[in-house]
Parts: structure tokens; C-alpha cells; sequence
């Protein structure tokens, strides 16, 4: 199965306050939801979590508009991305608002093949019921209309992605 690139930003953070997740059964996908239709790194997002007053990124990994997988928070880290679900979860930031804009064909393919590549070293079998829009787990738009109009597509991808 060919691996998708994540680049590693060497974000800054108390790695101390982190902790390790036990169980793996779901991953989340999150959009920024900004205003405005915008592309955020993994740093500024770091940055913004920061300001807050967090340990550092609530989302494991950030998918830039050009398709760059960015590391977020340490992957096997419980994260800060869905309340109530964190403790099991992985998160996904997809960049933009796509209640007003679209995905990136680059941006579907790279979280396509990112969902292949989780899905396959966590075990989980890659469907509806382990990936989920943000909404699914909590009231919120999140990941946006126009993403998560695209949920079954993508998830069909991510297993073709695994059988190759």
C-alpha cells in the first residue's frame, strides 16, 4: 500500500501534558470553518491552540489545500478535536470552510490515502462507522456541507487506496 508524505513541522509543546491514547476506533474529520476559505498550516493552528491556553494542536494531522499532510499533535496522543471523543479518536483538519467552499481534488485524494494508511495500522475496517464528519459525533457543521457531502466517496477511495 503506497504511504501518503507527512511532513513533520517540528511544532513546540509540553510534551508532558500529553497523553497516550489507549484505544483506536474512530477518526474524525474537521474542516476550519474560518470565515473565510482559507488554508491554515499545522504551526498557525498550533499557534491559535496555543493562544487558548492548550498543551498545542488539538488535531493530529492538517491537510493543507495543495494536499500536504502536516503533523499535528503526536498521533498516538489523545487529542483535542471532539469533546466527549477525544479518548478514542483520531482528528483530521481539513483546511477550509466547505459550508462556503470546496475541497481540493489534492485535499480528497491525500485524506483518502491518509485514511487508508490509519485505517490499516489501527485495524480498523475502512467505513462509515469508523470515519466520521465532526457532526456525527456532536451539534456542529463541522466538517462543512460540501465535505461532508463527499464522506462515502472518500471513504470509497481510502479502501481502494488499501488494496493497492
Amino acid at each position: 500500500m503506497e504511504r501518503v508524505h507527512l511532513k513533520d513541522l517540528h511544532l513546540t509543546y509540553d510534551a508532558g501534558n500529553l497523553k497516550t491514547r489507549g484505544v483506536t476506533d474512530q477518526i474524525v474529520i474537521h474542516h476550519t470553518g474560518n470565515p473565510t476559505d482559507d488554508d491554515m498550516s499545522a504551526t498557525e493552528i498550533n499557534a491559535s491552540h496555543q493562544g487558548q491556553g492548550w498543551t498545542c494542536i488539538g488535531y493530529h494531522y492538517v491537510i493543507r489545500k495543495d494536499g500536504m499532510v502536516e503533523q499535528g499533535r503526536p498521533h498516538w496522543t489523545i487529542g483535542a478535536h471532539a469533546y466527549g471523543h477525544n479518548s478514542h479518536t483520531i482528528g483530521i483538519h481539513v483546511c477550509g470552510n466547505f459550508e462556503i467552499g470546496e475541497p481540493t481534488s489534492e485535499q480528497i485524494e491525500s485524506l483518502a490515502m491518509l485514511l487508508a494508511n490509519l485505517c490499516t495500522d489501527y485495524g480498523l475496517t475502512i467505513d462509515r462507522d469508523h470515519i466520521v464528519g465532526h457532526r456525527e459525533l456532536m451539534s456542529t457543521a463541522c466538517p462543512g456541507k460540501n465535505l461532508y457531502a463527499m464522506m462515502d466517496t472518500i471513504v470509497g477511495k481510502a479502501n481502494f487506496y488499501a488494496k493497492q
